[in-house]
């Protein structure tokens, strides 16, 4: 389970020095230091579960959810989290894989996200619908439906079947909350393929 300095230093404030005890836990391997004054007792935590516990509020999203969802094929071995009102992208290097934060708008960060329970830990994914909004806002603006269907299925190899599986009008709905040009030409491109599909 994962620890902060304070709730060890309660543990064990009835030792002489509580702090040259968490030393020797952490030098014994019982205790793995994962970023500062943050501890794990169990090595084989997925790092997914620690993601919103490391930096936060976050969920996990990008290309980590976008994997988890089978949206795209490569496995992603960073673990990609939304933040927002922070300004900077952060990055932590743990023992339990890498950890990158970066922001988008404050307005959209509530709406599509799950909470997942796995090994006792809760963590917070987006939906894939809410991932493909999230990628999108941290790529640069493409000049047309066109260019933006090359980002989406070439350039971010975007499953396209799983993509017009997905609930495309709550996408368009989320998409509204980015007012980017990428997120303008999103819900253009959700309404084409709807039309076109009605035409068919």
């Amino acid at each position: 389970m994962i620890n902060t300095t304070a709730m060890l230093l309660q543990q064990y404030g009835s030792y002489a020095n509580p702090a040259s005890k968490i030393g020797r836990l952490v030098k014994d391997g019982d205790l793995i230091p994962v970023i500062k004054g943050l501890y794990e007792t169990d090595h084989s935590v997925p790092g997914h579960c620690l993601a919103g516990i490391i930096y936060g509020p976050s969920y996990l999203s990008f290309e980590f959810a976008l994997a988890w969802h089978g949206f795209i094929p490569e496995a992603v071995y960073v673990f990609t989290s939304a933040t927002f009102g922070k300004k900077k992208k952060k990055m932590h290097e743990t023992p339990f894989g890498v950890f990158t934060y970066r922001d988008v708008p404050s307005a959209a960060f509530p709406y599509g996200t799950r909470l997942h329970e796995e090994n006792g830990y809760g963590f917070a994914m987006a939906t894939p619908e809410k991932a493909v909004c999230d990628i999108l806002y941290a790529c640069s603006p493409c000049g047309s439906r066109h260019e933006l269907r090359d980002l989406l299925f070439d350039d971010l190899r975007i499953d396209e079947a799983s993509f017009r599986h997905a609930d495309l009008d709550g996408m368009a709905v989320l998409a509204g909350l980015y007012r980017t040009k990428n997120h303008l030409l999103l819900a253009s491109m959700i309404r084409e393929m709807k039309r076109h599909e009605q035409h068919h």
